[in-house]
């Protein structure tokens, strides 16, 4: 989070992409405000996403991000594709994006929002939409359709990132032990996240002993680990905003029998989940796959709400890129395509027959499906 990932052609290339969509709508201009779609855009990598960035990208001419005016500094060392317009804090972003929209001529027109945006609350549409004279449209979406394929440069960050994630797993897999404190796992971990070079992740990481399962986004606690309940791991490295999860269920002392045969069931199933991960299918069929599986095993009961999403740039806290997830689920139509990246799970909690989990970031490159974080399925310390 200290500086801009991209050339100014990869940036560029970027915008100009959106003002095809924005063309194609009918639109003047866009405000955009999901800091990802800030970041994707503009390359700004830092915390202050925390506070409204407003991205105003025209059909013509220079976008302007107008966020606090204290920003400036980082702004001016990262920022190459647009204009800054600083506010004080006595005012907010949406009325210095009014002064800018009314700078540019573009009041009157039609102009895109995104209204499904964690950073664009009702107040600040309310107040920007009171003052400036437009026909709003709702562009929720626009711009998470052209993160989702990652370019070369996009796709180098991914597996800097996968290259942290396995550090930092490994840190966490060989700290846990009989009476290992999880603040002490934790603790090696972050380190060996740091050391190898990553960024602060979008969040995490994850992890918790067993009974706490079902606790979704809680980790580390004052507790310690112990002989025969398994350790959950969830972590993810960043690069420049780019996050690769990977997760793991660590056996102490040993691994029962019976999630032994479940972790053959899930690395049988990841495996089907990558054979059917290709261009041209749907996220829906993916899901299939990974089912059948768990269906031929005897599971036929067993269902998932995914056994996958979407990832890559993501800010805190999250590293689903932004408040959704967009998943590998059942009866979904959502059209796979080369470059997407995925965090792909293969989970089988709870089945009466046994518990086991993985989960690997997998990028669909070039040549297919390549599974980025590497560190081994099975652990028993």
């Amino acid at each position: 989070m200290y500086r801009n990932p991209f050339t100014v052609e990869e940036l560029t290339g970027r915008i100009d992409s959106v003002r095809s969509l924005l063309a194609e709508l009918r639109l003047d201009a866009a405000v955009l405000s999901v800091p990802e779609s800030v970041f994707y855009l503009t390359g700004l990598d830092h915390w202050g996403y925390f506070a409204p960035h407003l991205l105003v990208v025209p059909l013509d001419g220079e976008p302007v991000l107008v966020t606090r005016a204290m920003e400036r500094v980082v702004v001016a060392n990262q920022l190459r594709t647009a204009a800054f317009r600083g506010h004080l804090d006595d005012e907010t972003a949406a009325d210095e994006t009014a002064r800018v929209l009314a700078d540019r001529g573009l009041a009157g027109g039609h102009i895109g929002l995104e209204y499904w945006s964690w950073g664009f609350c009702h107040g600040l549409a309310e107040s920007l939409k009171a003052q400036v004279d437009a026909t709003w449209e709702d562009i929720s979406g626009l711009v998470d359709g052209l993160r989702a394929v990652k370019s070369p440069a996009e796709q180098a960050l991914m597996r800097a990132a996968a290259k942290v994630t396995d550090a930092a797993t490994a840190a966490a897999v060989a700290a846990i032990c009989d009476g290992a404190a999880e603040r002490e796992v934790a603790a090696e971990c972050l380190a060996a996240m740091t050391r190898a070079g990553g960024d602060p992740p979008g969040f995490g990481p994850f992890i918790r002993p067993f009974h706490r399962l079902g606790e979704e986004h809680t980790t580390w606690g004052d507790g310690r680990f112990a002989r025969g309940e398994p350790a959950f791991l969830e972590i993810c490295g960043c690069v420049g905003r780019y996050n690769t999860p990977n997760g793991r269920l660590v056996h102490i002392g040993e691994m029962p029998e019976a999630n032994a045969r479940m972790a053959d069931v899930c690395q049988r199933a990841f495996a089907a989940v990558i054979a059917a991960l290709k261009p041209g299918t749907t996220a829906g069929a993916v899901y299939d796959a990974w089912q059948a599986v768990v269906d031929d095993a005897g599971l036929g009961h067993y269902r998932r709400h995914h056994c996958g999403y979407l990832v890559g740039v993501s800010f805190p806290p999250t590293w689903t890129g932004a408040n959704k997830v967009v998943g590998l689920r059942a009866g979904s139509d959502m059209g796979i395509e080369a470059g997407m990246s995925f965090h792909i799970m293969s989970w089988l909690m709870g089945t009466g027959q046994g518990d086991f989990f993985l989960s690997d970031c997998v990028l669909l490159g070039p040549q297919g499906p390549e599974v980025l974080t590497t560190t081994p399925a099975v652990a028993v310390r």
